[in-house]
């Protein structure tokens, strides 16, 4: 049956990357596709234990409606873990819980975009933050990107070429999908220049508490001036991604027209699940949880990086992050990663091509591999497959 649909639904598709993950769901598949936390270390037990507790002490009130703007003192341990970890000055006035730092950024496209408006974006990007803003029909601008993250002479050349620029997205902490970090000099002109434009930038920060090694940098919300920074955070990288627990903090007229929005798409996000992770954050000692999941993803990248050493063709790079969950590999330009990635599947094994994170196309000899799910094991001998792919690839 043929209907009629809106306009926007012509500019999308469906996630190439959730298409990916439904062929890596074969348990036979050694999958460097989804950015999937470890499993073995999600604190089952624990959350069963405040879920029950929970339910016994205070059933009817968190499973009534709630606030649009979250449980209070969620808020508030959210704003102090913040200020802790990236040199914020945040109170519980300044967070509104969404669900999941993704929703955040459909409302984001909600509230500043229109059709044909600008939005600047670091070349390649997360390819979520793409599909959330493509539906309000912006024209993308990618800022190019070296080992220290966006170049801002790069941003001030692109504002200059696109006139007023609506909106500026980056991952400045293991950015998602090559895994570089934008390095302390770097952030703080990136704010001079927003400054300057009076550009709103949403900084994006999953994996920021995920550092293996060097030292952890101040959120370019910590060195926000003018109140133009709306900082994205989650609970899905360090916790449960099934919680769908992420938030928003920003100025506060900024905050208000995020909490407008979500009011008119889902009313506020489960009280249920928030109290969960409350409870779990009030009980447990969630910086020994992140100890684990640090040491554990550090063993990985580590094993990772040994096996492409030994077993990639000289002709391939790959970065070398210092945290997070993903890395980027570069093939010879004649390598098409999407064709390539049919053979690897024929090999059982999996990745995401890197033209994906390209809103305008183009690049196809990349690719964004994971290491954050797959045992050591499993990890070397998919590298193996992968390798024997290219050199095949190399040599046709």
């Amino acid at each position: 049956m043929t209907v009629a649909t809106a306009r926007r639904m012509d500019k999308l598709g469906r996630s190439e990357i959730r298409e990916i993950l439904k062929l890596t769901l074969k348990p036979d598949i050694i999958s460097f596709a989804g950015g999937l936390p470890a499993p073995e270390l999600f604190p089952v037990e624990e959350i069963k234990s405040v879920t029950q507790d929970l339910l016994s002490r205070h059933g009817r009130q968190v499973l009534q409606y709630s606030t649009t703007e979250g449980f209070y003192p969620f808020r508030e341990i959210i704003a102090a873990r913040a200020n802790d970890n990236f040199q914020t000055k945040l109170t519980g006035d300044d967070i509104t819980i969404v669900t999941g730092s993704q929703q955040a950024l459909d409302l984001a496209g909600k509230i500043f975009i229109d059709e044909g408006d600008a939005v600047l974006l670091e070349s390649p990007s997360y390819l979520g933050a793409i599909n959330a803003f493509k539906p309000y029909g912006p024209r993308f601008a990618e800022v190019a990107m070296d080992e220290n993250g966006m170049i801002p002479a790069e941003l001030e050349k692109t504002l200059k070429a696109v006139g007023r620029a609506k909106l500026l997205y980056m991952t400045p902490d293991f950015q998602n999908p090559t895994g570089r970090t934008l390095s302390l000099e770097r952030r703080k002109h990136i704010i001079e220049i927003i400054n300057k434009y009076n550009l709103p930038l949403i900084e994006d920060n999953p994996y920021g508490e995920l550092r293996f090694e060097g030292e952890r940098l101040p959120a370019l919300k910590a060195l926000d001036t003018k109140g133009l920074v709306i900082y994205n955070g989650t609970f899905s990288k360090i916790l449960s991604p099934g919680l769908r627990q992420g938030y928003v903090a920003a100025a506060h007229d900024l905050l208000e027209l995020f909490i407008t929005v979500k009011q008119s798409s889902d009313l506020h996000t489960s009280e249920l699940n928030q109290r969960i992770v409350y409870e779990y954050l009030l009980k447990y000692d969630i910086k020994e949880h992140i100890k684990r999941l640090i040491a554990l993803y550090k063993s990985r990248l580590d094993a990772i990086i040994k096996s492409m050493e030994e077993e990639f063709p000289p002709e391939v790079s790959f970065t070398r992050p210092e945290g997070g969950l993903f890395l980027w590999v570069v093939l010879p330009e004649k390598i098409d990663a999407g064709k390539l990635l049919v053979k690897c599947l024929e090999e059982k094994v999996a990745f995401v091509p890197g033209f994906s994170f390209y809103p305008n196309g183009g690049q196809r000899n990349t690719l964004r591999i994971n290491y954050s799910n797959m045992p050591e094991d499993r990890i070397k001998e998919g590298i193996k497959r992968l390798a024997a792919v290219f050199r095949k690839a190399l040599k046709a």
